[in-house]
């Protein structure tokens, strides 16, 4: 096996490139990353280590892209995946051109190669007005699906792939979901075999989280280094609830796709933990207080952000007929692995 990991100095993707280098040593693992992300330059030891190449490259640059070779299997992680990018200068154009250009370069190198092309999609590409719009009960501690539902693909499961696709997402989730389209036509008429995983929230130790990406592993790194949090948006209650994935079950999952690329070839589905692996703010203020002994006071902000949704979890049904994978960590163990991470890694996670 040639892989090609782009963002291989991501988070998903170092910790991708990390496990199956271990795991395959005869394979030959190649991790592409242009090292935007600040704190990504901290992965490059870990990779050096497990004996993974790496080359600094922009997915937008094809020729670049290009000069690489060819490759059995492409995994698709490079991204500007931070919801409200695109209100920064510059940030539009670095969004669309990251994730949609980026991501027909990376086909054009798996026309050339033959290669199976994996893409880590988002649960973005669902449109907001119809989230937004979800019947929901509210807990004491969370906010829960009601049992009656007006909108197809919702269910006490959460959403499903048949949720419709019409409306406004967010140009990240817009730019996701061009590239799934892209990917598919490629399949379509080029003959590239394509998976699409369209991940809920990921988390996990190596995560450089931020407010508006990544928010377990940003509020587990807060707790730690003694940051300001506010319950931002839905009344300020901290109500909201993600499904969360731990890094080390999507690797999982990953590593079946690239050994079996016939099995899924054509396949779009939900990656996440599902209704039994998901946290609200509120419950994940709570995990982290338990977790690292500490009990800060969280600020509260009742005005909602443009692009966020009160309730996300992924129903993985599709995915579940699919294989025997499942989720083995739970959202305790997601959220005390992280902290644990930056313990160890304090004074790299401290430069975050």
């Amino acid at each position: 096996m040639r892989l090609l990991i782009t963002g291989g100095a991501g988070f998903i993707g170092s910790s991708l490139a990390v496990a199956l280098a271990e795991r395959h040593s005869d394979w030959e693992l190649l991790a592409a990353d242009n090292l935007y992300r600040p704190g990504s330059e901290l992965n490059l030891p870990r990779l050096e280590r497990s004996g993974v190449r790496f080359r600094q490259i922009d997915v937008r640059e094809r020729a670049a892209l290009a000069g690489l070779g060819e490759f059995d299997a492409i995994v698709e992680a490079a991204a500007e995946p931070a919801v409200g990018a695109d209100r920064k200068p510059g940030g539009r154009e670095l969004m669309v051109d990251t994730n949609l250009g980026g991501a027909h370069n990376c086909l054009e190198l798996a026309a050339r190669s033959g290669a199976h092309f994996i893409a880590l999609s988002s649960s973005r590409v669902y449109p907001l007005a119809p989230l937004r719009e979800l019947a929901l009960v509210e807990r004491v501690d969370r906010f829960e699906l009601a049992a009656e539902q007006q909108v197809e693909g919702v269910s006490e499961l959460g959403i499903s792939e048949a949720f419709p696709l019409a409306g406004a997402r967010t140009l990240y989730g817009a730019s996701k979901l061009a590239a799934e389209l892209l990917a598919r036509e490629y399949e379509e008429s080029v003959g590239v075999p394509v998976t699409v995983n369209r991940c809920g929230v990921v988390a996990g130790p190596w995560q450089m989280a931020t407010s508006d990406q990544g928010v377990f592993a940003h509020w587990a790194l807060s707790f730690c280094l003694n940051r300001e949090l506010s319950y931002i948006g839905w009344g300020g209650e901290g109500l909201q609830v993600r499904d969360v994935l731990h890094v080390d079950d999507l690797v999982d999952l990953l590593e079946a796709q690239l050994l079996d690329p016939g099995h899924w070839r054509g396949v779009t589905v939900n990656v996440g933990g599902g209704p039994e692996v998901s946290l609200s703010l509120r419950e994940a203020t709570a995990l982290c207080s338990e977790l690292t002994g500490k009990d800060p006071r969280i600020g509260s902000d009742p005005e909602t952000r443009p692009g966020d949704i009160p309730f996300y979890v992924s129903d993985c049904s599709r995915l579940h007929a699919l294989t025997d994978w499942r989720p083995q960590r739970n959202a305790r163990e997601v959220i005390a692995d992280t902290i644990e991470w930056i313990g160890s890694e304090r004074s790299l996670a401290s430069v975050l």
